[in-house]
Protein backbone atom coordinates (compact mmCIF):
# COMPACT_ATOMS: atom_id res chain seq x y z
CA UNK A 1 0.00 0.00 0.00
CA UNK A 2 1.58 3.13 -0.94
CA UNK A 3 1.18 6.17 0.92
CA UNK A 4 0.83 8.10 -1.91
CA UNK A 5 -2.72 6.63 -2.20
CA UNK A 6 -3.46 8.82 1.26
CA UNK A 7 -2.57 11.86 -0.24
CA UNK A 8 -4.43 11.27 -3.77
CA UNK A 9 -7.57 10.31 -1.04
CA UNK A 10 -7.21 13.21 1.01
CA UNK A 11 -6.66 16.00 -2.19
CA UNK A 12 -10.20 14.08 -4.05
CA UNK A 13 -11.35 14.95 -0.38
CA UNK A 14 -10.18 18.41 -0.37
CA UNK A 15 -11.42 19.51 -3.41
CA UNK A 16 -14.57 17.82 -3.03
CA UNK A 17 -15.20 19.77 -0.16
CA UNK A 18 -14.02 22.64 -1.79
CA UNK A 19 -16.26 22.57 -4.97
CA UNK A 20 -19.25 21.79 -2.55
CA UNK A 21 -18.62 25.39 -0.50
CA UNK A 22 -17.70 27.71 -3.70
CA UNK A 23 -21.31 29.16 -4.46
CA UNK A 24 -21.31 29.84 -1.15
CA UNK A 25 -17.61 31.99 -1.27
CA UNK A 26 -17.79 33.16 -4.93
CA UNK A 27 -21.33 33.71 -5.97
CA UNK A 28 -22.39 32.89 -9.58
CA UNK A 29 -23.85 36.03 -11.71
CA UNK A 30 -26.87 35.72 -12.95
CA UNK A 31 -25.55 34.59 -16.49
CA UNK A 32 -24.06 31.51 -14.67
CA UNK A 33 -27.39 30.75 -12.59
CA UNK A 34 -28.43 28.20 -14.98
CA UNK A 35 -25.48 26.12 -14.69
CA UNK A 36 -24.13 26.39 -11.11
CA UNK A 37 -22.13 23.21 -11.37
CA UNK A 38 -20.05 23.94 -14.00
CA UNK A 39 -19.64 27.71 -12.07
CA UNK A 40 -18.13 26.00 -9.42
CA UNK A 41 -16.08 23.62 -11.10
CA UNK A 42 -14.37 26.05 -13.14
CA UNK A 43 -13.42 28.07 -10.07
CA UNK A 44 -12.47 24.04 -8.18
CA UNK A 45 -10.38 24.04 -11.21
CA UNK A 46 -8.94 27.61 -10.76
CA UNK A 47 -8.09 26.51 -7.47
CA UNK A 48 -5.66 23.91 -8.15
CA UNK A 49 -3.93 25.55 -11.13
CA UNK A 50 -3.18 28.35 -8.75
CA UNK A 51 -2.02 26.62 -6.27
CA UNK A 52 1.55 27.32 -5.47
CA UNK A 53 2.68 23.54 -5.25
CA UNK A 54 1.21 23.34 -8.86
CA UNK A 55 3.52 25.37 -10.93
CA UNK A 56 5.52 27.61 -9.07
CA UNK A 57 6.82 24.81 -6.56
CA UNK A 58 7.45 23.12 -9.93
CA UNK A 59 9.73 25.96 -11.81
CA UNK A 60 11.48 26.01 -8.41
CA UNK A 61 12.22 22.80 -7.71
CA UNK A 62 14.07 22.41 -11.33
CA UNK A 63 15.69 25.92 -10.43
CA UNK A 64 17.02 24.31 -7.11
CA UNK A 65 17.73 20.99 -8.21
CA UNK A 66 19.42 20.64 -11.95
CA UNK A 67 19.90 17.48 -11.59
CA UNK A 68 15.85 16.39 -12.62
CA UNK A 69 17.06 17.96 -16.09
CA UNK A 70 19.48 14.89 -16.62
CA UNK A 71 17.03 12.15 -14.44
CA UNK A 72 13.14 12.17 -14.58
CA UNK A 73 13.16 9.16 -14.03
CA UNK A 74 14.30 8.12 -10.55
CA UNK A 75 15.61 11.68 -9.40
CA UNK A 76 12.61 13.93 -7.41
CA UNK A 77 13.40 16.18 -4.61
CA UNK A 78 11.40 15.74 -1.39
CA UNK A 79 8.08 16.95 -1.55
CA UNK A 80 8.02 16.26 -5.17
CA UNK A 81 5.74 12.85 -4.69
CA UNK A 82 3.07 14.42 -2.80
CA UNK A 83 2.70 17.50 -4.97
CA UNK A 84 1.94 14.93 -8.12
CA UNK A 85 -0.24 12.78 -5.63
CA UNK A 86 -2.37 16.13 -5.10
CA UNK A 87 -2.90 16.70 -8.95
CA UNK A 88 -3.90 13.11 -9.25
CA UNK A 89 -6.55 13.04 -6.37
CA UNK A 90 -7.94 17.06 -7.92
CA UNK A 91 -8.19 15.33 -11.75
CA UNK A 92 -10.36 11.79 -9.77
CA UNK A 93 -12.25 14.65 -7.91
CA UNK A 94 -13.13 16.94 -11.67
CA UNK A 95 -13.84 13.49 -13.50
CA UNK A 96 -16.35 12.40 -11.07
CA UNK A 97 -17.91 15.69 -11.05
CA UNK A 98 -18.05 16.13 -14.78
CA UNK A 99 -19.55 12.53 -14.74
CA UNK A 100 -22.13 13.45 -12.30
CA UNK A 101 -23.51 16.42 -13.52
CA UNK A 102 -22.76 16.90 -17.60
CA UNK A 103 -23.62 15.06 -20.63
CA UNK A 104 -21.09 12.57 -22.19
CA UNK A 105 -21.12 13.81 -25.38
CA UNK A 106 -20.49 17.44 -23.88
CA UNK A 107 -17.90 16.16 -21.60
CA UNK A 108 -16.31 13.36 -23.61
CA UNK A 109 -12.79 15.00 -24.53
CA UNK A 110 -12.06 16.12 -21.04
CA UNK A 111 -13.55 12.59 -19.11
CA UNK A 112 -10.67 11.33 -21.57
CA UNK A 113 -7.76 13.99 -20.84
CA UNK A 114 -8.24 13.29 -17.30
CA UNK A 115 -7.92 9.35 -17.99
CA UNK A 116 -4.89 9.89 -19.45
CA UNK A 117 -3.34 12.41 -16.77
CA UNK A 118 -4.90 10.19 -14.11
CA UNK A 119 -3.05 6.95 -15.49
CA UNK A 120 0.75 8.45 -16.30
CA UNK A 121 0.58 10.52 -13.02
CA UNK A 122 -0.89 7.32 -10.96
CA UNK A 123 2.57 5.10 -12.25
CA UNK A 124 4.36 8.27 -10.95
CA UNK A 125 2.74 8.32 -7.24
CA UNK A 126 2.72 4.23 -7.05
CA UNK A 127 6.30 3.07 -8.45
CA UNK A 128 7.75 6.46 -6.81
CA UNK A 129 9.08 6.78 -10.69
CA UNK A 130 8.56 9.50 -13.61
CA UNK A 131 7.99 11.94 -11.06
CA UNK A 132 10.66 14.31 -12.52
CA UNK A 133 8.75 14.25 -15.52
CA UNK A 134 5.20 14.65 -13.99
CA UNK A 135 6.56 17.63 -12.96
CA UNK A 136 7.33 18.73 -16.15
CA UNK A 137 3.58 18.28 -17.31
CA UNK A 138 2.18 20.16 -14.12
CA UNK A 139 4.03 23.49 -15.95
CA UNK A 140 0.75 22.85 -18.09
CA UNK A 141 -1.30 24.50 -15.42
CA UNK A 142 0.67 27.70 -15.64
CA UNK A 143 -1.30 27.79 -18.45
CA UNK A 144 -4.52 26.73 -17.34
CA UNK A 145 -5.11 29.71 -15.14
CA UNK A 146 -5.65 32.21 -17.79
CA UNK A 147 -7.72 29.33 -19.87
CA UNK A 148 -9.88 29.24 -16.66
CA UNK A 149 -10.25 32.51 -16.34
CA UNK A 150 -11.29 33.21 -19.51
CA UNK A 151 -14.50 30.34 -19.31
CA UNK A 152 -15.30 32.40 -15.81
CA UNK A 153 -14.97 35.59 -17.77
CA UNK A 154 -17.63 34.04 -20.86
CA UNK A 155 -19.98 32.74 -17.94
CA UNK A 156 -19.94 36.16 -16.06
CA UNK A 157 -20.66 37.74 -19.85
CA UNK A 158 -17.53 40.04 -19.49
CA UNK A 159 -16.25 39.34 -23.33
CA UNK A 160 -16.57 42.48 -24.76
CA UNK A 161 -14.07 43.86 -21.53
CA UNK A 162 -10.54 45.08 -21.79
CA UNK A 163 -9.98 42.11 -18.75
CA UNK A 164 -11.11 39.90 -21.92
CA UNK A 165 -9.32 40.61 -24.26
CA UNK A 166 -5.94 41.03 -21.97
CA UNK A 167 -6.66 37.67 -20.81
CA UNK A 168 -6.82 36.48 -24.18
CA UNK A 169 -3.69 37.64 -25.03
CA UNK A 170 -1.76 36.24 -22.04
CA UNK A 171 -3.44 33.20 -22.84
CA UNK A 172 -2.71 32.42 -25.96
CA UNK A 173 0.88 33.11 -25.06
CA UNK A 174 1.46 31.06 -22.22
CA UNK A 175 -0.39 28.22 -24.05
CA UNK A 176 2.22 28.43 -26.60
CA UNK A 177 5.20 28.49 -23.61
CA UNK A 178 4.33 26.06 -21.05
CA UNK A 179 1.43 24.06 -23.06
CA UNK A 180 2.47 23.38 -26.74
CA UNK A 181 5.87 23.56 -26.26
CA UNK A 182 6.50 21.81 -22.88
CA UNK A 183 4.36 18.84 -24.42
CA UNK A 184 6.90 18.73 -27.42
CA UNK A 185 10.16 18.75 -25.23
CA UNK A 186 8.24 16.11 -23.14
CA UNK A 187 7.71 13.95 -26.55
CA UNK A 188 11.11 14.84 -27.83
CA UNK A 189 12.46 13.48 -24.08
CA UNK A 190 10.56 10.12 -24.24
CA UNK A 191 12.28 9.36 -27.55
CA UNK A 192 15.56 9.93 -26.64
CA UNK A 193 15.52 7.56 -23.03
CA UNK A 194 13.88 5.16 -24.74
CA UNK A 195 15.91 2.85 -24.03
CA UNK A 196 15.83 3.85 -20.44
CA UNK A 197 12.61 3.32 -20.23
CA UNK A 198 10.85 -0.42 -19.48
CA UNK A 199 8.38 -0.72 -22.63
CA UNK A 200 5.20 -1.18 -21.02
CA UNK A 201 6.04 2.21 -19.15
CA UNK A 202 7.30 3.91 -22.20
CA UNK A 203 3.83 2.35 -24.00
CA UNK A 204 2.10 4.45 -21.97
CA UNK A 205 3.83 7.49 -22.16
CA UNK A 206 4.09 7.27 -26.34
CA UNK A 207 0.22 6.42 -25.88
CA UNK A 208 -0.14 9.52 -23.75
CA UNK A 209 1.80 12.08 -26.08
CA UNK A 210 0.02 10.49 -28.83
CA UNK A 211 -3.54 11.95 -27.25
CA UNK A 212 -2.71 14.88 -25.09
CA UNK A 213 -0.68 16.91 -28.52
CA UNK A 214 -3.38 16.60 -31.18
CA UNK A 215 -6.02 17.52 -28.47
CA UNK A 216 -3.73 20.37 -27.38
CA UNK A 217 -2.88 21.87 -30.39
CA UNK A 218 -7.10 21.32 -31.46
CA UNK A 219 -7.77 23.86 -28.50
CA UNK A 220 -5.15 26.06 -29.48
CA UNK A 221 -6.81 26.26 -33.20
CA UNK A 222 -10.13 26.81 -31.42
CA UNK A 223 -8.99 29.76 -28.96
CA UNK A 224 -7.15 31.44 -31.49
CA UNK A 225 -10.44 31.53 -33.81
CA UNK A 226 -12.84 32.25 -31.19
CA UNK A 227 -10.81 35.31 -29.99
CA UNK A 228 -9.09 36.45 -32.85
CA UNK A 229 -10.17 35.78 -36.36
CA UNK A 230 -14.16 35.67 -35.50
Amino acid sequence: FSPGLLVVAGSFAAFRLLNRGLERLVPPPPSARRNRWKWRNIWTSLAHSALPDTHNLSLCRFYLHPELSNDLVGTHPPGAHSLVAVSVGYFLEDFVDMLCNQKLHQSWELLFHHSVVIVCFGIAVLLHQYVGFALVALLVEINSIFLHLRQILLMANLVHTTCYRLNSVINLGTYVVFRIATLAWMTRWLFLNRQNVPPATYAVGTVGMAIMTPMNIILFYRLLRSDFFK
